[in-house]
């Protein structure tokens, strides 16, 4: 069976960004022609939970992470939940699948200190380059979006007047964040500067040397560099920079509910992932001001 009616689902009812509808046909198709290969079978409405685990074997054999095989098993709960909202089964195969157990990581926040350090190598640009550059550090740190949010802003999405940004976020959805002074002015600089290389209709704010939209390798490429200079954290990515945003904002007292609205979370729970880094905060400042500490 064609996947072509699900990935419609997805994409005009779910309202799922292109990103997450290309992972989950990639997902998809991997697992059919897996089942295909494996037992000559070609109709999804007749795969049972035996071919499944043995998929799910053959990738822990590959060595794929327990997360990873999750996210993969995850896009097939959602296609077989298609399958039976559109009465094509009447049971799916995975209702008493259980997820494979994974270690929780904590990951660990760029401190305030390997931030500024990096800023002030970006201090004053002088260049396309480095301006443009400076720009994606700040609107990581001082916004908290995501590396594909910050990749599809565009022009217009920039109120340099008011001081914020709409940023169109997971399943299409539309958030407005401030932007502080400091920001709003790197931008107007990065903006000279882009007005030399870009073409007059182009519509994309973060470009490339060669003036077209800025892509997903040379974003990580870009923040893994400049923290590699001043920090030396196992992993420096866009993420780390938006898990910061977010730790330090919570550390200096922010309110959990304003934080989820900035990150664009659809629930506090994914939120609350950030609180164990400010609760280890909280502790030591607890332990040095406790009177009954102190003694």
């Amino acid at each position: 069976m064609p996947l072509t009616s699900f990935i419609d689902y997805l994409t005009l009812e779910r309202n799922y960004s292109t990103h997450t509808v290309v992972a989950y046909e990639r997902d998809l198709q991997a697992f059919l022609n897996f089942v295909e290969i494996t037992f000559s079978e070609e109709d999804p409405k007749a795969i049972n939970y035996s071919m499944i685990r043995s998929w799910i074997v053959s990738l822990v054999e590959q060595g794929i992470s327990n997360r990873s095989i999750n996210r993969k098993v995850s896009s097939l709960k959602t296609y077989y939940k298609f399958l039976l909202k559109t009465e094509q089964i009447v049971v799916s195969p995975l209702t008493k699948h259980k997820s494979l157990k994974v270690s929780k990581k904590i990951q660990v926040p760029f401190s305030e200190t390997e931030i500024d350090a990096v800023i002030t190598l970006l201090a004053h640009p002088t260049d396309f380059k480095t301006a443009r550059d400076k720009v994606i550090v700040e609107l990581f740190y001082s916004t908290g979006m995501r590396r594909a949010e910050l990749i599809a802003l565009k022009m217009k999405d920039i109120d340099m007047a008011q001081g914020y940004v709409k940023v169109l976020g997971k399943r299409n959805k539309e958030r407005l964040i401030p932007l502080l002074s400091t920001v709003v002015n790197s931008i107007k600089v990065y903006i000279s500067f882009r007005s030399e290389i870009a073409a007059v209709d182009e519509q994309y704010l973060l470009l490339t040397n060669k003036g077209v939209k800025i892509y997903e390798t040379l974003v990580y490429r870009l923040i893994n560099t400049y923290f590699s200079v001043s920090s030396e954290k196992v992993k420096k990515s866009p993420h780390i920079l938006r898990h910061s945003f977010a730790t330090h904002l919570l550390n200096e007292g922010a309110d959990l509910n304003a934080v989820k609205e900035l990150l664009g979370h659809a629930s506090l729970a994914s939120t609350q992932v950030y609180t164990h880094n400010s609760i280890a905060t909280l502790k030591e400042v607890y332990r040095k001001s406790h009177p009954r500490n102190r003694k």
